[in-house]
């Protein structure tokens, strides 16, 4: 008998971002806020008693969710939470997929799905997007147990409006999950679309608004058949006790949340206008980051020239993205370095 299972034997595993030792470093390549998480975060951290570290945590997140009912203004049962948004992805997939129901979504797109899909051992049926970023019409009616539209798109920074979500969404016998985890830096969101169907989940993250990548925490907002499967699903205490109290407080400081996105906002129109000064072809963005097309030369090129210069951005080794760059949006110093730099580089 072969150790593990023959699905997994065969996959390749999600690669993420590099993630550099070195401090003296320009890190622009896995779309972390650049700015710091409130200081009632680390608070909250601070406050955490010994009995909350002998016990075990809340197992439905119940403080969380109380105060993202609040400041969402949804019913807080509502409420699933996640070790980061990639957990929410992980349940949705367990709970709705298998050998006879695939999981449907259109590229390029989040590259975890098929991994997850791979995991499960599942169909993918992946239907590319239309050439301005919007749902395919192959995508309406598809039979699949679960649909997933990353809306924002990453890496394509696009935006697809409500109304066509909800068209989408009526068109489905399966689940419908929109992943929403660069929202905070959008001109609109779904949320509401939970109230109106009952086969749509809504996943949101904290690591790019609220700057709390490190500490992995995300959420769904989905109906009541929905959060029953998935807490079915869920490991028993998957989040601890830390967690829960600093993602709390994050979500209650929306005044910080705002600053830091409007400062975010503010940088990336800067850094758009700067860099199509250089030649870069860049779509107008509705996350934290940029999609570059490099005419002037070979992407992997650029993306290796900054490498040497300490610059960190993103490059994908696939077809369909071997022309662009992905830049994470950074501080007012950083975005200097990396508009001189490439200006040195394509000149």
């Amino acid at each position: 008998m072969e150790k593990f299972r023959k699905n997994i034997n065969a996959m390749t595993g999600y690669v993420p971002g590099f993630q550099p030792d070195d401090a003296d470093v320009v890190k622009l390549n896995t779309n972390e806020n650049p700015y710091p998480p409130s200081p009632k975060v680390m608070e909250a951290i601070a406050s955490i008693s010994t009995d909350s570290l002998r016990r075990y945590p809340p197992v439905y997140w119940d403080t969380f969710r109380q105060a993202a009912g609040n400041v969402l203004k949804i019913d807080p049962n509502s409420i699933v939470c996640g070790n980061g948004g990639d957990e929410i992805l992980t349940i949705l997939v367990r709970c709705c997929c298998d050998n006879q129901r695939p999981l449907a979504y259109p590229v390029s797109t989040y590259s975890l799905y098929p991994i997850l899909a791979n995991i499960q051992d599942c169909q993918t049926i992946e239907i590319p997007f239309t050439s301005d970023g919007q749902i395919p019409d192959k995508l309406f009616d598809i039979d699949a147990g679960l649909t997933i539209l990353c809306n924002p798109n990453a890496p394509s920074t696009t935006l697809v409006a409500k109304e066509d979500v909800a068209r989408l969404t009526e068109s489905l016998s399966g689940v419908l999950l929109i992943d929403e985890a660069y929202v905070d830096f959008a001109d609109g969101h779904c949320l509401d679309l939970v109230e109106r169907f009952d086969n749509v989940a809504i996943l949101r993250s904290m690591s790019k608004g609220y700057s709390l990548a490190g500490l992995r925490f995300g959420y769904c907002v989905a109906s009541k058949p929905i959060v029953e499967a998935m807490c079915k699903v869920k490991d028993s205490y998957n989040l601890n006790a830390i967690t829960q109290a600093a993602a709390t407080a994050a979500i209650m400081d929306q005044d910080w949340l705002n600053t830091n996105v409007q400062k975010v906002k503010e940088q990336r129109t800067r850094l758009t206008i700067e860099l199509r000064k250089l030649g870069l072809v860049i779509p107008d963005s509705q996350t934290n980051f940029l999609l570059a097309k490099v005419v002037q030369t070979e992407a992997k090129k650029i993306y290796q020239k900054l490498l040497e210069r300490k610059i960190f951005i993103r490059y994908f080794e696939q077809a369909d993205l071997a022309d662009k760059i992905r830049i994470t949006i950074g501080t007012e110093e950083q975005n200097t370095l990396l508009i001189n730099a490439l200006s040195e580089i394509l000149s």
